[in-house]
């Protein structure tokens, strides 16, 4: 598990090294064991007012793909150097308006043993046409569970940090 620590070191190294203009915000970083995910807010487009939400909706996929394109070699030598500090990729995404877009993001393999209920809760889900695989399938349930997930889950990651930082106090940490 990441520590908020650690979060709050990779977010403190992304906010002094990002180029002034290139986000309006550095609105989100997300860290985990393979991956930095770098989100900054973009500004939307200037439209009239009154414009349809199909025109409103294909000016600001534009502007993102803009902002894509214009920033990529500037967001990659950055990237390379965040992969070389701190041992993970690094995904980039935006937001515009009320619009969130990702560029690229790791799909990272997980294996899993299963018993029979929970396999067969896959085969049904395969079986019905919700996914294609028993991959697929498990991919769509953690979505689902992340769709729907509580403050049970903050609670036990506060609880995770807590743990670890009462563990780096043991007989085994640095004495000062």
């Amino acid at each position: 598990m990441i520590t908020s620590e650690q979060t709050e070191k990779v977010r403190g190294w992304f906010a002094g090294r990002l180029p002034e203009d290139l986000f309006e915000e550095l609105a989100e970083v997300v860290v985990d064991r393979e991956e930095i995910t770098v989100i900054g807010r973009i500004p939307p487009p200037r439209q009239a007012e009154g414009v349809s939400d199909t025109e409103r909706e294909a000016a600001v996929q534009g502007r993102v793909q803009e902002f894509r394109e214009r920033t990529r070699e500037t967001r990659m030598g950055i990237a390379r150097e965040a992969e070389h500090r701190f041992g993970r990729k690094v995904s980039w995404g935006v937001l515009c308006g009320a619009e969130r877009a990702l560029f690229t993001h790791v799909a990272a393999p997980v294996m899993t043993r299963l018993r029979q209920p929970e396999r067969r809760v896959l085969d049904t889900l395969v079986a019905s046409g919700v996914a294609r695989s028993r991959s697929e399938a498990l991919a769509w349930c953690v979505r689902l569970v992340r769709r729907h997930e509580d403050d049970w889950l903050t609670e036990l990651r506060t609880s995770l940090e807590h743990v670890q930082r009462v563990r780096a106090q043991g007989p085994d940490a640095e004495a000062p």
